[in-house]
């Protein structure tokens, strides 16, 4: 069974300064809830067919995977995609302006489980969902907080 997870958020800010934070690998640890580690494989910038290894903690096992940005369109989209592990995984961002200073980011997870990952992909999809929700909530207080964080 494949999973297809889509969650979006409302952001109160710019649509250029969402993609630009969002869309750094570097800054995934600080709104991502179980993404612990972020290594670049090939030199920053991003670029199609760049390379990002992440190391994360989900549903009580760490996951290490590498990630090749597959499309990328500053500002509007960034897909990125790897095989590895037992549960290859495709995430998409894309980036809409929903007025002249709010962004509409949308997160998309999915892919096609295998072998065990199969018999739990519904139990995963709506971890998966559930956990999307967080980083976006946590992503969205990030960008909107005061705070010199960006």
């Amino acid at each position: 069974m494949p999973v297809d997870v889509v969650n979006e958020v409302l952001i109160d800010r710019p649509r250029d300064e969402v993609a630009r934070f969002a869309s750094d690998p570097s800054n995934a640890p600080q709104w991502y809830v179980n993404i612990k580690q972020v290594e670049w494989k090939s030199a920053p910038p991003l670029a199609v067919g760049s390379l990002v290894a992440f190391v994360a903690q989900f549903l009580g096992r760490r996951l290490a995977y590498t990630y090749e940005i597959i499309t990328l369109v500053p500002g509007e989209e960034l897909v990125m995609r790897t095989a590895e592990g037992p549960f290859p995984m495709e995430t998409t961002y894309t980036w809409q302006s929903a007025g002249e200073t709010r962004t509409r980011m949308t997160l998309r997870n999915r892919g096609e489980p295998t072998g065990f990952s199969k018999l739990v992909a519904p139990l995963m999809a709506a971890a998966m969902s559930r956990a999307n929700r967080k980083d976006l909530a946590r992503l969205k207080s990030l960008l909107e907080s005061p705070a010199p964080t960006r």
